[in-house]
Protein backbone atom coordinates (compact mmCIF):
# COMPACT_ATOMS: atom_id res chain seq x y z
CA UNK A 1 0.00 0.00 0.00
CA UNK A 2 2.79 2.25 1.27
CA UNK A 3 4.28 1.82 -2.66
CA UNK A 4 1.86 2.93 -4.72
CA UNK A 5 1.17 5.74 -2.64
CA UNK A 6 5.08 6.83 -3.31
CA UNK A 7 4.34 5.26 -6.76
CA UNK A 8 1.09 7.99 -7.11
CA UNK A 9 3.04 10.53 -5.44
CA UNK A 10 6.03 10.07 -7.67
CA UNK A 11 4.35 10.32 -10.65
CA UNK A 12 2.22 13.26 -9.50
CA UNK A 13 5.62 15.21 -8.73
CA UNK A 14 6.81 14.05 -12.14
CA UNK A 15 3.23 15.35 -13.65
CA UNK A 16 3.69 18.77 -11.84
CA UNK A 17 7.22 19.21 -12.26
CA UNK A 18 6.52 18.61 -16.17
CA UNK A 19 3.48 21.26 -15.62
CA UNK A 20 5.63 23.94 -14.01
CA UNK A 21 8.18 23.94 -16.61
CA UNK A 22 5.54 24.29 -18.84
CA UNK A 23 4.41 27.35 -17.21
CA UNK A 24 8.17 28.60 -16.72
CA UNK A 25 7.76 28.80 -20.67
CA UNK A 26 4.50 30.53 -20.88
CA UNK A 27 5.89 33.04 -18.63
CA UNK A 28 8.90 33.00 -20.36
CA UNK A 29 7.71 33.84 -23.63
CA UNK A 30 5.43 36.74 -22.01
CA UNK A 31 8.04 38.42 -20.44
CA UNK A 32 11.11 37.99 -22.94
CA UNK A 33 8.64 39.44 -26.01
CA UNK A 34 7.30 42.22 -23.92
CA UNK A 35 11.27 43.17 -23.74
CA UNK A 36 12.11 42.46 -26.97
CA UNK A 37 9.04 44.59 -28.19
CA UNK A 38 10.33 47.03 -25.80
CA UNK A 39 13.72 46.77 -27.63
CA UNK A 40 11.79 47.95 -30.69
CA UNK A 41 9.74 50.66 -29.39
CA UNK A 42 13.28 52.50 -27.78
CA UNK A 43 15.30 51.71 -31.38
CA UNK A 44 17.56 49.09 -29.85
CA UNK A 45 16.21 46.13 -32.28
CA UNK A 46 15.37 46.77 -36.28
CA UNK A 47 13.12 43.89 -35.63
CA UNK A 48 10.24 43.37 -33.23
CA UNK A 49 8.77 40.30 -32.04
CA UNK A 50 5.68 40.75 -34.03
CA UNK A 51 8.25 41.06 -37.44
CA UNK A 52 8.71 37.17 -37.12
CA UNK A 53 4.79 36.04 -35.76
CA UNK A 54 2.51 37.98 -36.82
CA UNK A 55 3.96 40.15 -39.91
CA UNK A 56 5.61 37.23 -41.74
CA UNK A 57 2.04 35.38 -41.81
CA UNK A 58 -0.39 38.38 -41.87
CA UNK A 59 -0.56 42.04 -44.14
CA UNK A 60 -3.02 43.78 -41.97
CA UNK A 61 -2.77 47.40 -40.40
CA UNK A 62 -3.96 46.05 -36.99
CA UNK A 63 -0.84 43.82 -36.88
CA UNK A 64 1.03 46.92 -36.13
CA UNK A 65 -1.10 48.57 -33.33
CA UNK A 66 -1.94 47.43 -29.47
CA UNK A 67 -4.11 44.62 -30.82
CA UNK A 68 -1.06 43.41 -32.63
CA UNK A 69 1.59 43.38 -29.59
CA UNK A 70 -0.81 41.79 -27.37
CA UNK A 71 -1.54 38.66 -29.72
CA UNK A 72 1.77 38.56 -30.74
CA UNK A 73 3.22 38.38 -26.94
CA UNK A 74 0.04 35.81 -26.31
CA UNK A 75 1.51 34.07 -29.03
CA UNK A 76 5.18 34.06 -28.37
CA UNK A 77 4.23 32.52 -25.02
CA UNK A 78 2.42 29.58 -26.75
CA UNK A 79 5.62 29.27 -28.55
CA UNK A 80 7.82 29.60 -25.64
CA UNK A 81 5.98 26.49 -24.38
CA UNK A 82 7.21 24.41 -26.95
CA UNK A 83 10.99 25.57 -26.59
CA UNK A 84 10.22 24.92 -22.62
CA UNK A 85 9.58 21.47 -23.43
CA UNK A 86 12.79 20.95 -25.63
CA UNK A 87 14.73 21.96 -22.63
CA UNK A 88 13.09 20.02 -20.45
CA UNK A 89 13.23 16.71 -23.31
CA UNK A 90 17.31 17.58 -23.46
CA UNK A 91 18.85 19.51 -20.85
CA UNK A 92 16.85 19.23 -17.00
CA UNK A 93 19.52 17.33 -15.51
CA UNK A 94 22.07 20.05 -16.43
CA UNK A 95 21.99 22.72 -13.52
CA UNK A 96 24.18 24.70 -14.74
CA UNK A 97 23.21 28.43 -15.89
CA UNK A 98 25.40 28.39 -19.01
CA UNK A 99 23.40 25.96 -20.64
CA UNK A 100 20.42 27.69 -20.43
CA UNK A 101 22.69 30.23 -21.86
CA UNK A 102 24.04 28.01 -24.97
CA UNK A 103 19.95 27.21 -25.34
CA UNK A 104 19.69 30.80 -25.85
CA UNK A 105 22.39 31.19 -28.30
CA UNK A 106 21.46 28.36 -30.15
CA UNK A 107 17.72 29.75 -30.73
CA UNK A 108 19.25 33.34 -31.94
CA UNK A 109 21.04 31.14 -34.66
CA UNK A 110 18.17 29.06 -35.46
CA UNK A 111 15.80 31.94 -35.86
CA UNK A 112 18.28 34.69 -36.93
CA UNK A 113 20.32 32.67 -39.19
CA UNK A 114 18.98 29.55 -40.34
CA UNK A 115 15.12 30.41 -40.38
CA UNK A 116 15.56 33.48 -42.12
CA UNK A 117 14.42 32.99 -45.39
CA UNK A 118 11.04 31.93 -43.32
CA UNK A 119 10.62 35.61 -42.50
CA UNK A 120 10.60 37.56 -46.19
CA UNK A 121 10.00 40.92 -44.19
CA UNK A 122 13.04 40.69 -41.68
CA UNK A 123 16.20 41.69 -43.58
CA UNK A 124 19.10 39.18 -44.23
CA UNK A 125 21.08 38.63 -40.86
CA UNK A 126 24.12 40.72 -42.86
CA UNK A 127 21.66 43.62 -43.84
CA UNK A 128 20.73 43.92 -39.49
CA UNK A 129 22.81 46.45 -37.97
CA UNK A 130 25.44 45.50 -35.17
CA UNK A 131 22.91 46.96 -32.30
CA UNK A 132 20.30 44.84 -33.45
CA UNK A 133 22.69 41.60 -33.61
CA UNK A 134 24.06 42.74 -30.16
CA UNK A 135 20.83 43.37 -28.04
CA UNK A 136 18.92 40.29 -29.82
CA UNK A 137 21.98 37.85 -28.89
CA UNK A 138 21.41 39.54 -25.64
CA UNK A 139 18.10 38.94 -25.13
CA UNK A 140 18.24 35.49 -26.48
CA UNK A 141 20.62 35.04 -24.04
CA UNK A 142 18.54 35.97 -20.88
CA UNK A 143 15.55 34.27 -22.60
CA UNK A 144 17.39 30.96 -22.76
CA UNK A 145 19.05 31.33 -19.03
CA UNK A 146 15.55 32.22 -17.31
CA UNK A 147 13.89 28.74 -19.17
CA UNK A 148 16.96 27.11 -18.51
CA UNK A 149 17.70 27.67 -14.94
CA UNK A 150 14.52 27.50 -13.94
CA UNK A 151 13.66 24.12 -15.37
CA UNK A 152 16.94 22.68 -13.83
CA UNK A 153 16.76 24.38 -10.76
CA UNK A 154 13.06 23.07 -10.02
CA UNK A 155 14.15 19.05 -11.50
CA UNK A 156 17.19 19.44 -9.41
CA UNK A 157 14.95 20.51 -5.81
CA UNK A 158 12.27 17.93 -6.58
CA UNK A 159 14.96 14.84 -6.94
CA UNK A 160 16.22 16.78 -3.53
CA UNK A 161 12.82 15.96 -1.86
CA UNK A 162 12.48 12.86 -2.90
CA UNK A 163 14.85 10.90 -1.08
CA UNK A 164 14.00 12.82 1.99
CA UNK A 165 9.89 11.74 1.43
CA UNK A 166 11.39 8.39 1.46
CA UNK A 167 12.62 8.06 4.23
CA UNK A 168 9.63 9.26 5.47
Amino acid sequence: MKAQRRNDASSEEKMSLLSRSMLTGFIGGLLWSSIGSLMYYFNFSEVAPRSFILKSWLNAAWTDRWLGLIITILIAGIISVIAAFIYYGLFRKINSIWMGSIYGIIMWVIIFYIMQPVFPNIPAFMDLTFNTHISTLCLFILYGTFIGYSISYDYHEVGLKEPQKAKE
